[in-house]
């Protein structure tokens, strides 16, 4: 099979990694910005307000999370909004879109614990089956999950019995392999298809990501496993496959200029691209910071300074990730 079908197993599949119930954080495979704070989430929340006040989303919005794993991120969201501007709540709309009936039970159930009576959480099984006139959909960590084909000396990567050749050729692959000026490495698969089912899904929207990668491809593979919070290179030799198949993260790079591209080529138009640090600074993280100080105790106020610290610091995810964002008019 290609490495495509075969990552698409490894995630998505009966037994996949993201089928089943999955710790992230502490006890998981690795962090998320999502865990790490809420003001993550909370300064996303102002972004949306501000998007709003300009009047380019109305008061009626729609804002939708994509790959929302347990809602936490939507729910800091909500949160915040509450606590800036609280009339809001009861114009917006709030959605996830999940396909899997387990997850969707589980979001709901947190929803009802954290919210009771005063959030009605949508569920959408897919983005193509949404009709909205305004949206604003948010995702965190969702391109670098999406699969990919491997490319080596102008040939793309089969799989059998979790052993990898290079013994396929595939013209797509190697148009975009080309366009990108990229000799081996990953080519994701289906960025276009979702930029184009977002693009019908919405008359207008705004969609905001973060991700790690880059503008411009890397000219080698980046692809790898996490396990406990340790990083192994799925080329390392000695890699037991088999055994960390369907139980392990499956993650590479992600190329933001083949982002770019496929929501520009299905009618979108790219606002900002910044390093997440640069971003969650101008929508305004630090003036969240400033509110609680005047809030709650000095201890507890360290301690959230220490975790917005791992948001934003270069030497943690502020440079490593980054963010895009588009609207379609």
């Amino acid at each position: 099979m290609k490495f495509s079908e075969y990552m698409s197993q490894w995630l998505y599949g009966e037994n996949g990694y993201y089928t089943n119930y999955k710790e992230i954080g502490k006890k998981g495979d690795f962090y998320t910005s999502v865990s790490t704070s809420k003001f993550f989430g909370g300064t996303i929340a102002k972004h949306i307000i501000s998007v709003i006040d300009e009047g380019y989303l109305s008061k009626d919005t729609l804002i939708c999370e994509i790959g929302a794993h347990h809602g936490y991120l939507l729910a800091d969201i909500i949160e915040f909004i509450y606590s800036l501007r609280p009339e809001l709540l009861q114009t917006v709309r709030f959605g996830i879109i999940e396909r899997k009936k387990d997850l969707q039970e589980f979001q709901k159930n947190y929803f009802d614990e954290s919210f009771g009576d005063v959030i009605k959480l949508e569920h959408f099984d897919d983005i193509d089956k949404m009709q909205e006139q305004n949206c604003f959909f948010v995702a965190n960590e969702i391109f670098d999950a999406f699969p990919c084909e491997l490319l080596y000396k102008g040939r793309i990567a089969t799989v059998k019995d979790h052993e990898i050749e290079f013994n396929l050729e595939d013209k797509w692959v190697l148009e975009k392999a080309k366009k990108y000026h990229k000799e081996k490495g990953e080519i994701a698969k289906g960025y276009e298809e979702f930029a184009q089912n977002m693009i019908k899904a919405a008359k207008r929207f705004e969609f905001l990501t973060f991700d790690y990668g880059e503008m411009e491809a890397r000219p080698d593979f980046s692809i790898r496993i996490y396990k406990e919070h340790e990083v192994f290179p799925f080329f390392e030799e000695g890699l037991d496959r088999k055994e960390l198949f369907g139980k392990t993260d499956i993650t590479y790079d992600v190329t933001f200029l083949h982002v770019k591209d496929a929501f520009e080529e299905a009618g979108a138009k790219m606002v900002q691209y910044k390093t997440q640090m640069a971003a969650l600074v101008d929508f305004g993280i630090l003036e969240l910071l400033e509110i609680l100080e005047k809030n709650v105790e000095h201890d507890l106020y360290k301690q959230e300074v220490e975790k917005v610290k791992t948001l934003i610091m270069p030497q943690f995810l502020g440079e490593r990730f980054k963010m895009i964002r588009f609207r379609n008019d």
